[in-house]
């Protein structure tokens, strides 16, 4: 038999979490055509893989790289380190659908995961996938709609709960996206405006959810809302909502914030267990970094983000509201008043507003400014709304590591892909070196998982959560994403004062067939689609 790609002597993972195989792999018009003995097989492109891992190629299942890849569609960071799928629309946060009566809303928002602006020429998955393949992409996009935009479709940035017709509107939409191929449904519950939804409101659509056999994604509240112990509240929700509608639910980026219960990670992931021994079809991602970030206006008071960045920005303008917002935030951010750090948040993007620069705390930005570091939040909130980002460092890498060494957990790095000149922006390291971190640091170094669980925590078992038949594992009939890697030389090389590096030990990656990386360096091939849901 001829293949297109013939892959020899390696050790192969199949994705499974099973022991490796010595193994040579057969790839033809995009499929996977022989694992094992393919003696019999020629191939016009042959890659000796002794002494390297053959794995599936991974799948990111926490993602906002819904309008990053359409910006630019080599999707640098994340191909060069075998991303081979990226799972979007995270955290309440997706390009459709689109309400163009409300259109400046929904650019606001997604404002907030980083993008730069990008007229939306669609409304649907429809409409995006036709986009984004027109464009060209390196890799594969797995769309989630994300509840933000839903509500905005209906009803803007209301902080009401949704009337009947609202919610009859919200959920033709989700029916709509989820015919079109979305693999589900995520929320923001700390974001305008999904942090308006009652737990009502999301019962009824994780419904919908659990009929057609979809995921529910959850980046939860930071307070509770049915008087549970605050550090277990908005689990709670989460594990509420799959108790009750049978919903899978997949639990956002786990992460212990408050320094005062530093520590106490084992304690949560010791819940989550007894949730999916009760039946609950629930799992959790982590990323591997002991720093999050998101966008600043994030962190301030509820009733000062009330109506929407352009509401926010409004506010602001009055000194008297300043004042006000000023001394309510200096208690602490989020509903929990976690106290503020403020030499632990890093300006991550600034786009030059009131002179602040990338990589400075706000500590020493304030400084510079002649401010205090509450007033500079909100005055750079106020004058550069959703595009001002920031890193934190409220996480510890022990918490961390007992989240990812759970059985019910998997990888989501919780970024982008983004290319490799990002000028003076220094996005958080974790764009460019999660997966190559699990591998360099928690498999091979520090021990934490075996190589074989690694892998399935970011290919298999992701694609077990999505219902995703056709790639994740690696068997003959399977889609050919798949990834080579030195497993003594993969390691991640971004860091927070230098992200931009590309992760070390990738040598070849294969998305539906075609080399998109090729002895470490980049292809300028562009075969990447939008996976639809079975």
């Amino acid at each position: 038999m001829q293949a297109d790609v013939l892959i020899r002597g390696a050790q192969l993972y199949d994705g499974t979490g099973a022991p490796p195989t010595a193994a040579d792999l057969a790839i033809r018009d995009g499929k996977i055509v022989g694992v094992g003995d393919v003696r019999g097989m020629r191939a016009d492109t042959e890659i000796d893989a002794t002494g390297r891992v053959v794995a599936p190629g991974f799948i990111d299942i926490h993602t906002h790289s819904d309008i990053s890849l359409l910006l630019d569609g080599r999707g640098q960071s994340k191909v060069s380190q075998g991303v081979t799928t990226e799972v979007t629309g995270n955290c309440g946060f997706s390009p459709f659908p689109i309400n163009p009566q409300h259109m400046q809303l929904h650019l606001d928002l997604l404002a907030g995961i980083g993008d730069d602006a990008l007229p939306l020429s669609w409304t649907d998955v429809q409409g995006y996938r036709q986009e984004a393949e027109r464009r060209g992409i390196a890799l594969n996009i797995a769309p989630l709609v994300g509840h933000g935009a839903l509500r905005i479709a209906a009803m803007g940035v209301d902080s009401a709960p949704a009337s009947a017709e609202q919610m009859a509107t919200m959920q033709s939409l989700l029916d709509t996206m989820l015919d079109q191929g979305a693999f589900g449904m995520t929320t923001g519950l700390t974001y305008v405006p999904s942090r308006y939804a009652p737990t009502e409101e999301l019962v009824s659509l994780c419904e919908t959810l659990a009929r057609r056999q979809r995921l529910y994604a959850s980046h939860a509240r930071d307070k509770d809302l049915h008087g549970d112990d605050h550090r277990y509240g908005p689990l709670n929700e989460a594990l509420h909502l799959g108790r009750t509608t049978g919903a899978r639910v997949q639990y956002s980026h786990a992460a212990i914030n408050t320094p005062s219960e530093w520590g106490s990670a084992g304690l949560w992931t010791d819940r989550f267990d007894a949730a999916v021994a009760q039946g609950v079809d629930a799992a959790f991602d982590v990323y591997p970094y002991d720093a999050s970030s998101s966008a600043l206006t994030q962190y301030l008071p509820a009733w000062v983000q009330e109506g929407g960045v352009a509401a926010m920005r409004e506010r602001l303008s009055d000194e008297a509201v300043m004042d006000r917002a000023e001394a309510d935030l200096a208690q602490g951010w989020s509903a929990n008043r976690i106290p503020w750090l403020w030499d632990r948040v890093v300006l991550a993007r600034t786009d030059g507003v009131l002179g602040a620069r990338e990589g400075q705390s706000l500590e020493a930005a304030a400084a510079q400014a002649g401010m205090t570091p509450a007033r500079l939040t909100l005055a750079l909130c106020r004058d550069g709304g959703n595009r001002i980002m920031v890193v934190l460092f409220y996480r510890t890498e022990e918490d961390m590591r007992s989240f990812l060494r759970c059985r019910h957990s998997v990888m989501g790095s919780d970024g982008s892909a983004i290319c490799f000149d990002q000028g003076s922006r220094q996005p958080h390291p974790r764009n460019f070196g999660a997966t190559a971190r699990v591998l360099g640091r928690f498999v091979r170094e520090l021990k934490d998982l075996d190589m074989a669980t690694a892998i399935a925590k970011m290919s298999g078992r992701v694609a077990e959560r999505l219902r995703m038949h056709d790639r994740g594992t690696l068997a003959p009939g399977k889609a050919a994403d798949i990834v080579v890697f030195d497993p003594q030389e993969v390691q991640d090389r971004a860091t927070y004062l230098a992200p931009c590096q590309q992760a070390g030990g990738v040598s070849h990656v294969f998305v539906n067939g075609v080399a998109v990386v090729t002895d470490g360096r980049q292809t300028a091939s562009r075969p990447g689609r939008v996976l639809r849901a079975a």
